[in-house]
């Protein structure tokens, strides 16, 4: 709808695509130029541009000016009455509306059939703070937060480059979420990025309250145990990632991005790897593989070795265990499936609950569910051990934990039906998904499968930063 040239059909259609909403402020003001007196519109929402910047960069401006300057109106308004580096020029409505709903102040003179949106944002959001799902020893205090603009600064301070590039689009149609694309122009791969920006705009959805939603419209068709999709709230994380050639995705409103392609390697490293010296970074991710390897197949191979082959148990062993589960009145199928799903279940409810009772979720865990389930013979000993080694090694790699939950219960059931064979039968399953996946383009086992000896400098031993960094490893999409 084009702005029209009066400012007081300006305020009416304002006020009917608001619906006289209550945070919508309208003030009409005289602006007197050269002996003449012009009716002046500042319209804003109220709690999401601020009063006090409002009042200093326009309508005391605007109130105290009384010069003689040469041009129209309008452009006397733009340069030398409104003290404010961003001002934009707008011609549409529904345009002005956008920018009032962004924080923007539009300012509407009256004969003249644009406006000006001039920042004035003044809006509540949470400060910068440490990451609470990524704590890490030696890395940076700063997490993303709320406001996308702030974001992209964090990114800019990180990566003071030219090639930076932000691009930015809205998703939703009711809620016009703002969302921003981010990449090196000198790294980043121009077929990923023309195929993460035609997925996006090709996103049809209401609302898009949270990155999350965007996952699955960036995921492959095919469905997978593992997603492609990275994410992360620290911008040092974010900062390299981009000058892997990566693409970073910031949804406004939301603390944590979205990074792609994604590869299965990046779930075990951590900036600490790289702050640490070669040997320890080396045992630390060795340590997160064998603890990767254990969450899923440790319960499931237990259970079809319990239920199936007791011979391949040591003799020392093989007698606990069957004194164990004589003395329980379930398989040890059962027990193991049952308290895998009583973590979850405590799990869950340690997550969701006020921190002030987090300690109550433990006590009961560990002392009634844990300690008085033994002792009354209701579970078996090597099944609660079993099971919370299990819980407590998928904690050592959190950005898996939920395929990680799935895997180890698929585990349970095909070591409790088939035994032995069904395990390693299910293990070829997940191996071949894995080795299967692509991220736009980029094998998801890269650079193991396949094989990329270039790339595996930094796969399982890193090598030390004055190799890593003469030729740092680019991600480009495979040609087909």
């Amino acid at each position: 709808m084009q702005i029209s040239g009066s400012i007081n059909e300006n305020a009416d259609t304002l006020r009917t695509m608001f619906d006289n909403s209550a945070d919508l402020t309208l003030k009409t003001m005289p602006l007197r130029i050269n002996g003449d007196t012009v009716c002046v519109l500042t319209a804003a929402l109220e709690g999401l541009a601020d009063k006090e910047l409002i009042a200093v960069t326009i309508t005391n401006r605007i109130s105290d000016y009384r010069g003689a300057c040469e041009g129209d109106v309008f452009t006397i308004l733009q340069r030398d009455i409104i003290s404010c580096n961003d001002v934009i020029i707008v011609t549409d409505m529904a345009d002005a509306a956008g920018f009032m709903m962004s924080g923007f102040a539009c300012v509407f003179v009256h004969g003249v059939r644009y406006a000006l949106a001039v920042g004035v944002q003044g809006y509540a959001y949470r400060s910068v703070e440490e990451p609470q799902t990524e704590v890490l020893q030696r890395g940076s205090r700063e997490g993303f937060c709320e406001p996308m603009k702030i974001n992209q600064s964090m990114l800019r301070r990180r990566l003071k480059n030219t090639q930076l590039k932000f691009e930015t689009m809205k998703i939703g149609d009711k809620s016009n979420t703002d969302v921003c694309l981010c990449y090196l122009r000198s790294r980043a791969d121009e077929r990923i990025i023309a195929d993460v920006r035609n997925r996006l705009t090709s996103i049809k959805m209401d609302c898009l309250a949270a990155s999350g939603f965007l996952r699955e419209y960036l995921e492959d068709s095919r469905p997978s145990f593992f997603s492609g999709v990275g994410v992360t709230e620290r911008p040092d994380t974010a900062a390299q990632k981009l000058c892997e050639g990566k693409v970073v995705i910031i949804v406004d409103g939301t603390p944590s991005v979205l990074v792609v392609p994604h590869i299965m390697a990046e779930n075990f490293s951590t900036i600490d790897d790289y702050c640490d010296r070669v040997y320890f970074a080396a045992l630390t991710r060795l340590l997160k593989y064998t603890a990767f390897a254990v969450s899923i197949l440790l319960p499931g191979i237990y259970v079809a070795l319990a239920g199936f082959s007791p011979e391949f148990f040591p003799n020392q062993l093989l007698t606990r265990v069957t004194t164990s589960v004589s003395k329980t009145p379930f398989s040890v199928f059962a027990e193991v499936l049952f308290f895998t799903f009583v973590y979850e279940i405590m799990r869950e409810a340690g997550l969701r609950l006020p921190k002030t009772l987090g300690h109550a979720v433990s006590i009961i865990g560990g002392l009634v569910i844990g300690d008085t389930a033994v002792s009354s013979g209701f579970i078996g000993a090597p099944t609660l051990m079993i099971v919370a080694l299990t819980v407590i090694c998928s904690y050592v790699i959190p950005n898996l934990y939920a395929p990680v939950s799935i895997l180890r219960l698929l585990f349970i059931i095909a070591g409790g039906v088939w035994g032995i064979w069904g395990v390693i039968l299910l293990m070829c399953i997940v191996i071949a998904d894995i080795c299967s996946k692509e991220s736009f383009g980029v094998p998801f086992m890269t650079p193991a499968s396949p094989l990329d000896m270039f790339g595996m400098r930094d796969f399982i031993i890193r090598a030390p930063w004055k190799v890593l960094s003469k030729s740092p490893f680019i991600f480009k999409k495979e040609v087909r």
